[in-house]
Formats: structure tokens, C-alpha cells, sequence
């Protein structure tokens, strides 16, 4: 029986990259059922809301769910839809892996790097956010809890387990942060202990910066709390070519959202110019979580093949060809 996944195209670029990744998941043979729905501007202006209900039952309905940008508009008191989402569904873990494919224009090769970031706790979950009358004080809380903190350590170790990482890199501000990130790092302190066939290393998230800028081979997986890793999964990002080459997962007990982690570029919606590869990497996430290996290594290999090749890429890939052209030769691969 083919499973039945959530597709929310998004707004600006998303349909076009969305149109892209689900024709190559249908040519690598995955069999896939597409139950689209709405959220983000197009929402909005279709139903009034940026995340109907109806599209919140469908990603609940079906467990899996594959994103395109989605655009909060700024101002006028509207919450982020992603925060939104981690939120509504549990989706504590935020895994942002980023692998060097020849033929990108970043400055590192043989980068190979998962961030796993906390995405429920910390200075995002926007508790106490508060301004004087007058505009003089502003202030946020950030709160973590224990349960919160094992839970992403210990999802970092079991994915390090899983694809036979050798080592795991705590990153925090224990130093100063005395209680919140204090807490995160004598919670990964414990669980590390659990975990003796991977190498447990930690770091002041400083000084992880510029040894990601110096020496970024010497990182594997990296766990940490919210803001940082929102951070540093976009330096790492930097390091193969951008955001560009960036996917994301958001997984929670039972529901996980895999998604292009870059903006939805509404200067180019439409035009047939947008690189794909980040929604392509996305959806290989997804099927590598379903267990789906063998449709998962076909369609990387493939990408890896045309970008490599320099076979009708797009301009940010040095070449000039469009979205479709360069799904095309992806889709000739399979």
C-alpha cells in the first residue's frame, strides 16, 4: 500500500521546487500519495489564516510532511509558522546536516557535518517577551528543562549511532549561562556516559565558531540548544555553498516535517530559475527516515552526478539552466 505524505508548497519559490522534488520521487519509484495543503501568504489570502486547520489535520492525518518556504509576514503581531509547528506537533529535533558536493562554488571540500538543534526550548520558545510602555526595557525568558535537554542528546547519540559517526560535540555557554545552558551541558555530561563507543566532545559555542571557519573537519555531529544551533546550522551551511545546498528535518514522536531551509525568494517565484538541490536533499532526509535507502542513495547519487557534472545547473551552481532543466537531468539519472 503507497504511503500517503503532507505537501505544502509554500509561497514564493516552494511550488516550483516542490513541483521538482515530487517529479523525481515519482521517477525514483517511491510511490508516494501527495495530499497538498496551504500554509504561509498563500494561505492567508485563500483562507484568511496562515495555517488552516485543515492543513494542521493533514500533517497529523498522514505523520510525514514535506515543506517549501513559508513566508510569516513581518509586523502586525503574526507568529512564525515554523515555530508554530514545532511547537503544535513536538517536533523537538532539528536535524541540519550539510555534505560538500564538487561542483559547488563553496569555499571547503569534504565537509560532512549534522547539526542537531533543540527546536522547542530556550530563547525561541517566546516565553516573557515583554516592552515597557515607554520603550526603554525589552525582555525575553529563556527556559530549558532536563527532559528536554536528555531528549536531544540523546537523539544526537543514537543518530551518530545509527550512521556510524564517530563523534559528538556539545555546544553551549556554560560559562556564563550558568543555569539554562549549564543545565544542557551537565544533562549531555551524563548521557555521554551511556554512549562509550562515540567520542563525546565540548565546546563553547565562541570558540565552535571560529574552529567551524578554521578546521571544520574536525566536527561530526553537533548538539545544541535553540539559538545556537539556529546559528550554526547556517554557518555550516555557509561552508558547502549556502543555503542553497541546505536541507532540514523536524522530527518529533510522531510526526516529522522535511523541508529547504532557505526563504521563499519571491523576486524569482515563477521564473524558472531556482535551485532545487535544498527540497532534493529534504525529501532524500525523508525517505532515509522512512527507510527507504536504496530510492534515497539513487536520487543523492543522481544530484550529486548532474551538479558535479555541471549538466544544465543553475546560475547559483555556475551554470545556466533553469529549475526544470536541471530536474530533468536528475530525472534522466534514475
Amino acid at each position: 500500500m503507497s504511503k500517503t505524505i503532507t505537501v505544502i508548497p509554500g509561497d514564493g519559490i516552494g511550488p516550483d521546487i516542490i513541483e521538482s522534488v515530487t517529479a523525481i520521487l515519482d521517477k525514483a519509484g517511491c510511490g508516494f500519495n501527495y495530499e497538498y495543503a496551504d500554509a504561509g501568504l498563500v494561505a492567508l489570502e485563500k483562507h484568511g489564516e496562515l495555517l488552516p486547520e485543515s492543513t494542521l489535520d493533514a500533517i497529523a492525518r498522514n505523520g510525514i510532511t514535506l515543506k517549501g518556504p513559508l513566508t510569516t509576514p513581518v509586523g502586525g503581531g503574526f507568529t512564525s509558522i515554523n515555530v508554530t509547528l514545532r511547537k503544535q506537533f513536538g517536533l523537538y529535533a532539528n536535524v541540519r546536516p550539510v555534505v560538500s558536493f564538487k561542483g559547488t562554488k563553496a569555499r571547503y571540500e569534504d565537509i560532512d557535518i549534522i547539526t542537531i538543534r533543540e527546536n522547542t526550548e530556550g530563547m525561541y520558545s517566546g516565553l516573557g517577551q515583554t516592552t515597557k510602555d515607554d520603550g526603554s526595557e525589552a525582555e525575553a525568558v529563556s527556559r530549558v528543562t532536563r527532559v528536554g535537554c536528555e531528549r536531544i542528546v540523546r537523539f544526537a547519540f543514537e543518530t551518530a549511532r545509527r550512521e556510524n559517526r564517530k563523534k559528538v560535540t556539545a555546544v553551549h555557554k556554560a560559562n556564563i549561562l550558568k543555569t539554562t545552558s549549564g543545565m544542557f551541558l551537565a544533562v549531555a555530561r551524563e548521557v555521554a556516559k551511556e554512549y562509550e563507543d562515540i567520542q563525546f566532545e565540548e565546546m563553547i559555542v565562541d570558540a565552535a565558531c571560529m574552529k567551524l571557519v578554521m578546521n571544520p573537519e574536525i566536527f561530526d555531529v553537533i548538539v545544541t540548544t535553540n539559538l545556537f544551533g539556529d546559528i550554526l546550522s547556517d554557518l555550516c551551511a555557509g561552508l558547502v555553498g549556502g543555503l542553497g545546498m541546505a536541507p532540514g528535518a523536524n522530527i518529533g514522536a510522531d510526526c516529522a516535517i522535511f523541508e529547504a531551509v532557505h526563504g521563499s525568494a519571491p523576486d524569482i517565484a515563477g521564473m524558472n530559475l531556482a535551485n532545487p538541490s535544498a527540497i532534493i536533499l529534504g525529501a532524500i532526509q525523508m525517505l532515509e527516515h522512512l527507510g527507504m535507502q536504496k530510492e534515497a542513495r539513487n536520487i543523492l547519487n543522481a544530484l550529486r552526478d548532474v551538479i558535479e557534472s555541471g549538466d544544465r545547473t543553475t546560475s547559483d551552481l555556475g551554470g545556466s539552466h533553469g529549475t526544470t532543466d536541471f530536474t530533468q537531468a536528475i530525472i534522466e539519472r534514475l
